[in-house]
């Protein structure tokens, strides 16, 4: 596993609904005409909602990395899953460490990385799930990328909102001292760019918070979402 990749347990430290599901218009590649999916033979979504008692939707955590989103993300999964709502998490380095393994940092490598797990999470969310995805994803354009795949109404943007001096202060996975030292290519905030959210579904604010704190403010906010009409 490359330096730069730490699991979710290495690291300690805001009006959309998933009803509305209008999709925003994405450029796709054709269908090769030897493939034929069957989307249309299979369990409709709404029937996978109603046995799991829930809507599916993607909750999308963006922000720089040290802001708090991997422990957010799993702090929010267990608060789901006391509430009886069935939910999964995609972490940045659990898939860089697995089926992204083959990409890098470079812009490329980003878009690529985004597009592969917003193609995952549109499956998941289409099954009924909860899927709760935390990654940098540092520009407006990338992340508007996820919006359009796995569609608007499916897609809610969280902003984990933590100053850059603090992340770097806590600097839980040594990567910004490593970044600082040019051991790190491409590191966002260092020595690429974090695009802030203009308009966030929902922000969480962590640098003056508690982890317990920022879990209950998301779960607040994200379970009266997952009611189904």
């Amino acid at each position: 596993m490359p330096a730069n990749i730490c699991t979710p347990l290495d690291i300690k430290f805001q009006n959309t609904t998933f009803a509305a599901r209008k999709t925003v218009p994405f450029r796709r590649m054709s269908t090769p005409a030897n493939i034929h999916p069957v989307f249309e033979r299979m369990l409709r979504r709404e029937d996978k909602e109603a046995l799991l008692g829930q809507l599916g939707g993607v909750v999308w955590m963006t922000g720089l990395s040290g802001s708090g989103k991997s422990t957010i993300a799993i702090g929010l999964e267990r608060a789901l899953h006391a509430q009886g709502r069935y939910a999964v998490i995609l972490d940045g380095d659990n898939v860089r460490s697995g089926i992204n393994n083959n990409l890098d940092f470079s812009e490329a490598g980003r878009t690529e990385n985004i597009r592969r797990i917003a193609e995952v999470a549109k499956l998941f969310a289409s099954n009924g799930a909860v899927v709760i995805c935390s990654f940098v994803s540092p520009t407006i354009a990338i992340r508007e990328q996820a919006r359009a795949i796995i569609g608007a109404g499916d897609f809610i943007e969280v902003f984990v909102d933590t100053p850059l001096e603090v992340c770097e202060a806590r600097d839980v996975k040594g990567l910004y001292a490593k970044a600082r030292r040019g051991e790190v290519k491409d590191f966002t905030g260092i020595s690429a760019p974090f695009e802030a959210p203009p308009s966030p579904a929902i922000r969480i604010a962590t640098a003056d918070s508690k982890i317990e704190d920022s879990v209950q403010e998301l779960t607040d906010q994200i379970l009266p979402r997952l009611k189904r009409p």
